[in-house]
């Protein structure tokens, strides 16, 4: 059965961030954070597998969609993220620890909230997401993952956002349609995308995040610069919460090598791979994900 999804927005102090709800508000509470190029309904089909049981609040990140959207690259970097998952959580869980999940960037900020505020969150889920010191090693010395990411400079372009919507999008559906393992993207997905990308300025808010990164990508074959996110000791990035990793084993952006090197950061670590799933896992497995998280939080 379809659960109902409600919406509202959140004031987080710079501005207010449109969410998408569902679920008991009584229930245990779960915040969903999408990524590039999504928005909350990225996690739709999984938050109404798992209304059943929970409480499931997923905002549209600052920048995308009917969220706010600062001017200028500073506003997006990842502090600000946190702040507003700060004050979205003290909104929806004041006082009481959460379990937060997030997916490709949504991930970025759910690392960061949880190194930071460990004793805000229960429980951490990562799907097909990377922790920065992981990702950023993987770029450097995996030649497959640093070819991988190379469209990450493409997007950090000046213009980039004009040429995107050329087309009515065009470039930014063969984007998805194009690395996904699952013919998910029907007419109704299709035409919630559009919107979110068509609000204004929502395209160039959204690539402001690349911007913003602190991630490096050399050209392929470069010499590895330093990074501040690889001189820093693990201690200071490290989770120290229940984590779950869901990996979709068909991914194209991200290769396995960003898992490698993770249990030294995380010391309560599960990781489930699932066949058949890209890097669009919430679209393509929602039930598989939803699974794995009921399990996780028991």
């Amino acid at each position: 059965m379809t659960q109902s999804i409600r919406f509202g927005h959140v004031d987080c102090g710079e501005g207010e961030l449109h969410c998408a709800e569902a679920g008991d508000p009584a229930a245990p509470l779960i915040i969903c954070l999408h990524g590039f190029p999504e928005y909350w309904a990225g996690w739709r089909d999984v938050m109404e597998a798992l209304a059943g049981r929970f409480h499931l609040v997923a905002p549209d990140q600052r920048g995308f969609n009917r969220s706010f959207k600062p001017a200028g690259v500073d506003a997006y970097r990842t502090h600000h993220m946190v702040a507003d998952l700060a004050a979205l959580s003290g909104r929806y869980s004041p006082g009481r620890p959460f379990v937060l999940a997030g997916h490709d960037w949504g991930a970025a900020v759910a690392y960061a909230f949880a190194i930071a505020y460990p004793g805000r969150v229960s429980r951490l889920v990562v799907a097909n997401g990377v922790h920065p010191a992981c990702f950023q090693r993987a770029i450097f010395d995996d030649p497959a993952q640093r070819a991988a990411s190379q469209y990450i400079n493409k997007l950090r372009a000046p213009g980039v956002a004009v040429r995107l919507a050329e087309d009515n999008y065009a470039k930014m559906l063969r984007m998805i349609e194009g690395t996904t393992g699952a013919n998910w993207m029907d007419e109704a997905a299709r035409a919630g995308y559009l919107e979110a990308w068509s609000q204004p300025g929502a395209m160039e808010a959204s690539l402001n995040w690349y911007r913003a990164s602190p991630v490096i990508v050399p050209d392929i074959g470069a010499a590895a610069p330093k990074s501040k996110l690889l001189v820093k000791p693990p201690g200071e990035l490290a989770v120290r919460v229940p984590h779950l990793v869901i990996w979709g084993e068909e991914d194209t952006a991200l290769r396995p090598s960003c898992l490698d090197g993770l249990d030294a950061y995380v010391p309560d670590l599960r990781i489930e791979r699932i066949a058949g799933a890209g890097h669009w896992i919430l679209h393509e497995k929602p039930g598989e994900v939803a699974e794995a998280i009921t399990r996780f939080i028991g």
